[in-house]
């Protein structure tokens, strides 16, 4: 058996990350700590605002930290990389560009395992920032999978959400938003409910909806366990 160390470009937000490894740990039958999976995690909080930068437009770019980033971790040993963060995924071909080792992309894999379960021709319903939506995170996979879109009516309450979990951790109002987007895409015909912001994700597991729901932190897990533990 083959072990791996994935480098996690953390900090997007913290609670996030944390969220990735609790995920992580309850995916190994461990009997001690050894049997755990080996991290290089780059928990850097000051990484730009990504909503600053393409909702506003009035932050700096993140592509250079992120690149940055992403060369520490290769040179500390990293054999791939993982982001659990959905609109930093904006970023991902200047990160790509930065190293010689892949990054397990969280937009492509989650894509994937939504055509596997729902086929191709579904209409994905996106609870995630307004910025994934503006930079058309999605728009590529999307098109690849022959898969539609659907998206909350009122994505400044998505917003506004976000930045409530950022500041004030998830709580049962947060939950009931995501409830009402999810309930209100499923009518409107969505065939999935994606969880596509990792400050949404720590809520997915309580999160009921008449439709599947996919969260991409845990697409990203499982992507990372099977490169780390290769047989």
């Amino acid at each position: 058996m083959i072990r791996r160390v994935v480098g996690i470009l953390g900090g997007m937000g913290p609670e996030a990350t944390i969220l990735l490894q609790q995920r992580l740990l309850a995916e190994v039958s461990a009997r001690d700590d050894a049997d755990h999976l080996p991290l290089l995690i780059d928990m850097n909080p000051q990484v730009p605002s990504r909503i600053a930068h393409l909702i506003d437009g009035t932050g700096p770019d993140p592509a250079p930290t992120l690149a940055e980033m992403a060369r520490r971790l290769e040179a500390s040993g990293a054999s791939a990389l993982a982001m659990p963060c959905n609109t930093a995924h904006h970023y991902a071909p200047q990160i790509a560009a930065a190293v010689s080792i892949p990054l397990l992309n969280m937009v492509d894999l989650s894509i994937a395992v939504v055509t596997q379960r729902v086929g191709s021709g579904a209409k994905v319903g996106f609870l995630a920032s307004p910025a994934v939506r503006k930079a058309g995170v999605f728009d590529a996979a999307l098109v690849g999978a022959g898969l539609g879109a659907i998206w909350p009516g009122d994505m400044g309450a998505m917003l506004a959400t976000i930045r409530s979990i950022k500041a004030n951790g998830a709580s049962a109002e947060a939950l009931d938003t995501l409830t009402a987007a999810a309930d209100e895409m499923a009518r409107g015909g969505a065939d999935v409910i994606l969880v596509a912001c990792s400050e949404f994700s720590l809520l997915s597991q309580s999160l009921v909806a008449r439709v599947p729901v996919i969260d991409t932190v845990d697409v990203l897990t499982r992507a990372i366990r099977d490169h780390i533990i290769q047989k």
